[in-house]
């Protein structure tokens, strides 16, 4: 099954067994009616788990599963990936990608030098910001048409313009 993550636990919530997840999706509002998700656990093996409740609350998911009952059983799940299979997703217009899709890209700068590798994503509120893990140091590059100046993925490159400071 080809799975997509979609977030990840940060903690717990309440006594019941409810879980905070960080969003890496914006259109999160098609999973108020999801049935189930699947979690990574330490292990690497990704089980699904039926959704009792979930709610959103900006880029914060919060959900209940079946089988977890309490506080003591959502603990051993934080820090763990939640993922459902990528057909659910919906398909983005041209320029806009999952975060997924943009994790693992090469990076290079308008020369065609390489840069680094895109290794992790985070939102910041007006614009992402992709973590750029080059040679000699991370680079920061915000989301904005200024810096990214191409995205190819099926190639997996991703062409940037280094602004003063980066």
């Amino acid at each position: 099954m080809n799975l997509f993550a979609i977030g990840e636990i940060v903690k717990t919530r309440g006594l019941h067994g409810s879980l905070k997840v960080l969003c890496y999706v914006e259109k999160e509002n098609s999973f108020a009616q999801l049935e189930f998700i699947y979690i990574e656990e330490s292990s690497g093996e990704k089980n699904r788990f039926n959704l009792r409740k979930i709610s959103l609350s900006g880029k914060m998911l919060f959900v209940e599963l079946e089988g977890i009952p309490d506080v003591e059983s959502a603990q051993k799940l934080v820090g763990c990936k939640v993922f459902l299979p990528k057909d659910m997703l919906e398909t983005l217009r041209e320029g806009e990608y999952y975060w997924q899709d943009i994790i693992g890209l090469d990076v290079y700068n308008e020369e065609n030098e390489y840069i680094g590798r895109i290794v992790s994503v985070f939102p910041t509120g007006s614009n992402d910001v992709y973590v750029c893990e080059g040679e000699e140091r991370e680079i920061l590059l915000p989301a904005i048409s200024g810096v990214i100046r191409k995205i190819d993925i099926n190639r997996r490159v991703m062409t940037v313009r280094l602004l003063e400071g980066l």
